[in-house]
C-alpha cells in the first residue's frame, strides 16, 4: 500500500469553538502543534488532514473516507461531544473497514486524544476503551477527579504539561509510521522485533506521581527502552491481577511512583489499590525470576487514606515489601538516576558471560560489618583465613553509587553473609537486615544467601533480646574474642559448606 497522507485527525465540530474572536479554536491549534512537532522530529513535512466542518452540522462527506486507505493514521480527538456524533462514529467506523489492517506490531493506527474524558465510550469501537489514550487535560480536583480542564497553550501553568503529552505522542505516531513504511506491500508483514533494551514495567499510580510517570516515560522511550503497560488495564481485579503479572513477566524493571492518594482501584474482593497489587505482584516475580525494582516515596509522603498510609509506612521500614528494590526518596532526577542505574546494570549483566559455579564459592564470605568495627573484625577476619575462608567487608569509600554497586555484588556472589553485630546501632542492623532481604532479587538462580550473626560489644537490649529469643545461627561474642566463640563460629560455617557440597 502507498500512502500520500500520515495522519487524519477527526474531531466533534463543537470541541473547536473559538473561547475568544482573536483566538483559534483547540483542535486547530492542536493541529497546528502535531505539525510543527513531528515535521521536526521525522525531519520531513508531517502531512496532517481533517475535515474544517465549517458548516457546523454532522452530514457525512463520502470524499473524506475515499481517503483513508492513502492514510497511515487515524487520530480521534475525544470527548463526550465526540462520542455522541454519530459523525465521528462513521469516521472511525469507516477507518477501520477502508484502512485495512488497523494493528502494526502492539500499536493502533488508531490514537486517542483525550480533549476531555467521556463518561463512556458508547458505540465506538470496543478496541478504543482498551488501548492507552494521551490524556490533554488535568483535573482541577484530582482526588476527586472532578473539574477535568483542557491543557492549553495559552495557560503558562499548563504549556509544559501540554508539550509532554504531545512530544509523547508524536514519539509513538513516528514508531508506527515507520514501520507502516518499512512494509509498503502488506502491513500484515511487518516483522516483531525482539526488544533490544530490557523492557520496563511503568507502574499505574494515583494522579499525583502521573507528571512525574509522564517524564520518566518521555525520557525512556527515545532511547528505546519498551515501556509496559502499553494498552489499558482491565478495571475487574481478578483480570487485573492476570494482566500484570503477564506483564511483568515480560520485563526487566519495575519502576513504582508511590504518592499520597491510593489511586485506581480495581473492583474486586481484596479492595487493594492497584499500587498495592502492583507491587504484591512484582515482589513475587522478583522472588520467581530476579525482577529489579525502583520504588519512588518521596521523602514526606503521607496520606490521609489509612490504608494509603500504612501501604506507605511498609514501604518505609518493611524489607518485605522493600523486597528486591531500591528505595528512592529523592526528587524526580533521583529517580531516574536510580533507573537508568538500574538498566544500565541489566543491559551490563546481560552481556557478560554467565560464570562457571566455583567449588570455592562457599568459602567466600561477605562480612558485614559498621566502619567503626573495621578493626574489631581483623581477629576474626585472620581466624577464618587460617581455616580456608575467604572475607569481604563492606567498601567504605567512595560515591553512594559505588558503594552500593559494591554492596550488590557481594551480595549476588557469596554464599554466606556473616553481620558482625558491634558498634553499628539498631537503626544500621535493620538497613543491613533490609539489604539481606532484598538479596533474594538478585540471585535468581542461585541458592538463598545463608546469614549468621555475631555479636560483639558494646551489650545492647537488642542483642541480648535477640540471644534470649535463640535468633538462627547466631554467635554470642558479647564477652569478648575467644577461642570458645571462634571455635562456635568455625563449626557453623564449617556445616555450611558441607551441607552445600
Amino acid at each position: 500500500m502507498t500512502y500520500d497522507k500520515h495522519i487524519f485527525i477527526s474531531y466533534s465540530h463543537l470541541d473547536n469553538q473559538a473561547l475568544t474572536p482573536e483566538q483559534d479554536g483547540w483542535v486547530s491549534r492542536f493541529h497546528e502543534s502535531l505539525q510543527n512537532v513531528l515535521t521536526m522530529r521525522m525531519g520531513r513535512p508531517a502531512k496532517i488532514w481533517r475535515d474544517k466542518k465549517l458548516c457546523g452540522n454532522d452530514c457525512f462527506a463520502e470524499e473524506i473516507v475515499a481517503q483513508f486507505p492513502t492514510t497511515e493514521i487515524l487520530i480521534s480527538v475525544l470527548s463526550q461531544c465526540y462520542v455522541a456524533s454519530q459523525w465521528c462514529q462513521r469516521e472511525v467506523e469507516e477507518f477501520c473497514k477502508r484502512a485495512g489492517e488497523i494493528r502494526v506490531g502492539n500499536k493502533y493506527r488508531i490514537i486517542k486524544v483525550i480533549k476531555l474524558p467521556p463518561d463512556n465510550f458508547g458505540p465506538l469501537p470496543a478496541f478504543m476503551n482498551e488501548m492507552l489514550g494521551y490524556d490533554f487535560f488535568k483535573y482541577e480536583d484530582p482526588e476527586q477527579l472532578r473539574n477535568p480542564l483542557e491543557l492549553d497553550l495559552d495557560f503558562p501553568d499548563l504549556k509544559a504539561l501540554y508539550y509532554r503529552r504531545l512530544c509523547k505522542m508524536a514519539d509513538d505516531v513516528i514508531d508506527v509510521i515507520k514501520k507502516l513504511e518499512s512494509s509498503p506491500t502488506d502491513v500484515q508483514s511487518v516483522p516483531q522485533v525482539t526488544p533490544s533494551r530490557p523492557p520496563v514495567f511503568l507502574a499505574l499510580c494515583s494522579w499525583d506521581r502521573r507528571e512525574a510517570r509522564d517524564v520518566l516515560e518521555t525520557e525512556l522511550r527515545p532511547h528505546g527502552y519498551p515501556i509496559l503497560p502499553d494498552r489499558q488495564l482491565p478495571t475487574e481485579e481478578t483480570d487485573f491481577v492476570a494482566e500484570v503479572s503477564r506483564l511483568l513477566a515480560q520485563s526487566r524493571l519495575a519502576v513504582h511512583l508511590v504518592g499520597g492518594f491510593p489511586g485506581f482501584v480495581p473492583d474486586g474482593p481484596s479492595r487493594k489499590a492497584a499500587v498495592v497489587l502492583q507491587n504484591e505482584l512484582a515482589i513475587a516475580l522478583a522472588k520467581k525470576n530476579g525482577l529489579r525494582r525502583v520504588i519512588w516515596l518521596p521523602q514526606g509522603t503521607v496520606s490521609q487514606d489509612p490504608e494509603q498510609n500504612r501501604f506507605i509506612e511498609a514501604l518505609q521500614r518493611d524489607a518485605d515489601a522493600q523486597f528486591a528494590a531500591e528505595l528512592i526518596t529523592g526528587d524526580v532526577e533521583a529517580l531516574k538516576a536510580a533507573v537508568y542505574r538500574a538498566l544500565q546494570s541489566i543491559e551490563k549483566s546481560a552481556t557478560q558471560p554467565i560464570r562457571e559455579a566455583d567449588e570455592n564459592d562457599g568459602q567466600l564470605i561477605y562480612l558485614i560489618c559498621d566502619a567503626k568495627d573495621r578493626d574489631a573484625v581483623l581477629p576474626l577476619r585472620k581466624l577464618l583465613r587460617s581455616k580456608g575462608f575467604e572475607t569481604k567487608i563492606p567498601l567504605f569509600e567512595g560515591d553512594a553509587a559505588s558503594i552500593d554497586r559494591a554492596k550488590k555484588e557481594m551480595l549476588t556472589q557469596c554464599q554466606t553473609a556473616l553481620v558482625f553485630y558491634g558498634k553499628g546501632d539498631e537503626a544500621w542492623k535493620h538497613s543491613i537486615d533490609s539489604d539481606l532481604q532484598k538479596s533474594r532479587g538478585y540471585r535468581a538462580g542461585k541458592d538463598q544467601l545463608i546469614k549468621f550473626t555475631y555479636l560483639s560489644e558494646p551489650t545492647t537490649t537488642e542483642k541480648t533480646e535477640m540471644i534470649e529469643l535463640g535468633e538462627l545461627n547466631l554467635v554470642n561474642g558479647l564477652g569478648g574474642f575467644s577461642e570458645t566463640t571462634a571455635n562456635t563460629l568455625l563449626e557453623m560455617l564449617q556445616a555450611r559448606v558441607r551441607r552445600a557440597a
